[in-house]
């Protein structure tokens, strides 16, 4: 039962989730921040409020006589707050790393000159299908003996 956890733990995945998410959070503080102290104020100037959560207050009657209210100021603050967080994962995180591994990954002259064309692989499979026998490629190489 704890070689099985020991595994769970250790797979390359789980760290990399567990990072992610002390990061979030650390993030979440930064653009909390952001939000807070420079746009709620800035919008609030917009709507004579003092942030998005004293905007667009909506009071409405309950059967007890005590007001209910409706904060949308803080519903529009929140979207806010997302649309942010998610420009930020984008253009800070997911566009450079797209960027990188198309980089990275791109093909040279050399690699596509030695690859077979689609063409040939095709006139392959359809010569070894019409024939019957196994793949005429060379049998895969043995690397757990040293060849001799």
């Amino acid at each position: 039962m704890l070689k099985g956890f020991k595994e769970f733990i250790l797979r390359g995945n789980v760290i990399d989730l567990a990072v992610a998410v002390v990061i979030g959070a650390a993030f979440t503080a930064i653009v909390n921040s952001l939000v807070e102290n420079i746009f709620n104020p800035l919008l609030g100037a917009l709507f004579r409020a003092e942030s998005l959560n004293d905007a667009f207050n909506v009071s409405i009657p309950t059967v007890d006589g005590d007001p209910a209210v409706i904060h949308f100021g803080a519903f529009i603050g929140a979207t806010i707050q997302f649309l942010l967080v998610a420009a930020v994962v984008y253009f800070v995180i997911v566009l450079p790393m797209n960027h990188f591994k198309r980089v990275t990954t791109k093909p040279t002259i050399a690699d596509e000159a030695a690859a077979p064309s689609e063409l040939s692989l095709l006139t392959e499979i359809r010569d070894v299908l019409k024939t019957g026998t196994s793949s005429p490629l060379p049998p895969a190489r043995d690397d757990t003996t040293d060849g001799r």
